[in-house]
């Protein structure tokens, strides 16, 4: 039986504003397994980062439960576990390239030349002669690369990426996801990737939809 990275059980998550509750997740009960290729889709305000949110432990659900079988607890997620790229690289703005790639590596504790690792992600995204610059030195897209390559070298089970594209041009998005598709290749660790670009979803296995908060029945393969 494949085993599953991360499952929400009637999971929901509501915000109070003023004397509103705004309900930016209806209940909704999903599983992620080791090597699933799922992409996220729907207009935005439609949930899908609340979802990747919860799926990543980032944040708590207002009902319902979510459980990580493969992963243990929620303790245990980052840095080494669960890798996430937002919209925006979040870069630290103080620290070099290399030095924000190598940033999770060191934070994990994780064994040998964290440097070396680091320095051979960037290597993979193309991105090796800019290791000694700072983020403000890059371009959107190569600050999203640098993101990128920060999420991939942890080696993560759970890669969650929010809109990884949404700010790049057609270009330089496409160059992301072949990296990030070719770096995956034949590995089992999952992937969820939220976008509102129909040539990103086409590349991935399943997709599953979102609208006004609600996760809708999921489209697989051919079915889409």
């Amino acid at each position: 039986m494949t085993e599953i990275v991360v499952e929400s059980v009637g999971v929901a998550r509501s915000f109070e504003r003023g004397n509103r509750t705004i309900e930016a997740l209806a209940p909704a009960t999903c599983r992620v397994r080791a090597g699933d290729r799922i992409a996220l889709m729907g207009p935005s305000g439609s949930g899908k980062s609340t979802l990747l949110h919860l799926m990543a432990g980032l944040d708590q659900p207002s009902a319902g439960e979510i459980r990580w079988p493969m992963l243990r607890g929620p303790d245990t997620l980052r840095p080494g576990k669960v890798a996430v790229v937002f919209q925006s690289p979040s870069l630290m703005p103080a620290l070099s390239v290399v030095e924000n790639v190598e940033l999770p590596l060191i934070l994990g504790d994780t064994p040998g030349n964290t440097r070396g690792a680091a320095m051979d992600t960037l290597t993979r995204v193309g991105l090796a002669e800019l290791a000694k610059k700072l983020p403000e030195e890059l371009s959107g897209g190569q600050a999203q690369r640098v993101a990128m390559a920060r999420a991939m070298a942890v080696r993560p089970q759970l890669f969650l990426a929010d809109e990884p594209t949404g700010q790049l041009d057609q270009s330089t998005g496409k160059a992301l996801i072949d990296c990030l598709l070719e770096w995956l290749a034949g590995s089992r660790t999952a992937l969820v990737i939220a976008t509102h670009d129909p040539a990103v979803a086409e590349r991935m296995t399943d997709v599953w939809r979102m609208d006004h908060g609600r996760l809708l029945p999921p489209i697989v393969g051919d079915e889409r």
